[in-house]
């Protein structure tokens, strides 16, 4: 049995330490392009950077971003110490066996590390429910976004569940408070892009053949005079999907600091001052009103359907109160 990692000899013992072990279908990649695969939307070059300013090996000595990995060991990275933004520090549990967890993650709980966020994750509160063999996440939520969250307890059932979304044998339900009054019932199909111009983490509406299909089913359950809850089913999993498309049909997210009524200056604010008084006013809610209502999923082990749900959080609710 190997030795648990610890911070290599010579840095702060105060640094973050984010282990990767090597799964076998990894093996003999370029360590950089191990940790592109491993940290969601990291670019090649960004990946580059980190092994050189990062990777040790258990000795204290560097590690380069042309080795090549090997299955079975644990690559270790090695960060200074950082003052993190706060963040909810629980999570419910909406279902659990031996093979399967499914959480339920607050809004404002970032899933998996990043420049900001190491600890103040939910990488890192699974890691210390469960420190021998932490579940593996099959699907993510953005930071804002609450609700359902798939966890495979095991390697082999992480890549089970995953496949489950990649070849769309999911049923995900969300609900949206949104401004405006949408219609009854309807199909959003655009294709969606990367932004040509502006903050690289926004898409964007294309003509069709310009982007990547992107189609989302929704009705809606509640209207009143400023707002509506609408139930929204999405068919393809595209980055920032309900978000765009809802925006794009006229009846934004409550809250959305990307694609909101203002557009991004929102989140420009917000990343350059935080959350004032004027902002939250602006923008009624601190969060955007998005929520991973429900989702049907084949057990990756008895075959039968697995269906989890969470149930609407309370200042979304109060918002539904005046949708009615």
């Amino acid at each position: 049995m190997s030795e648990t990692p610890y911070i290599p000899a010579g840095c702060d013992p105060e640094s973050i330490l984010l282990t990767f072990p090597v799964p076998r279908e990894f093996a003999g990649l370029r360590l950089d392009r191990f940790i592109q695969n491993r940290i969601p939307r990291l670019s090649r070059t960004r990946a580059n950077e980190i092994v050189k300013a990062c990777a040790y090996r258990q000795d204290g000595t560097r590690r380069r971003a042309s080795e090549r990995v090997r299955a079975g060991e644990v690559v270790l990275l090695v960060r200074p110490p950082m003052n993190e933004p706060e963040t909810p520090q629980s999570f419910g549990v909406l279902y659990e066996d031996e093979h399967v967890l499914v959480v339920d993650k607050p809004a404002g709980l970032p899933m998996h590390p990043t420049a900001t966020y190491h600890k103040h994750t939910l990488t890192w509160l699974l890691k210390e429910r469960y420190p021998d063999d932490p579940p593996q996440f099959a699907h993510r939520l953005d930071r804002e976004t609450s609700g359902v969250v798939v966890c495979g307890k095991s390697r082999d059932m992480e890549r089970a569940l995953k496949n489950s979304f990649q070849y769309r044998h999911t049923q995900k339900t969300y609900l949206a408070v949104v401004h405006g009054c949408p219609p009854e019932t309807g199909t959003m199909d655009q294709d969606l892009a990367p932004v040509a111009d502006g903050l690289h983490v926004m898409m964007e509406v294309r003509p069709p053949g310009e982007g990547l299909s992107a189609v989302t089913t929704f009705r809606t359950l509640r209207a009143g005079p400023r707002y509506a809850l609408v139930e929204l089913w999405p068919e393809t999993g595209r980055q920032h999907q309900l978000r765009v498309h809802l925006a794009h049909l006229g009846f934004p997210i409550v809250g959305d600091k990307l694609y909101g009524a203002e557009g991004p200056a929102p989140f420009l604010e917000y990343i350059e001052g935080g959350m004032t008084s004027d902002l939250t006013r602006r923008l009624v809610l601190p969060r955007h009103a998005l929520h991973a209502h429900a989702l049907t999923i084949e057990h990756p082990v008895s075959g039968e359907p697995l269906h989890v749900s969470s149930p609407l959080p309370d200042e979304l609710a109060a918002l539904v109160v005046d949708a009615s």
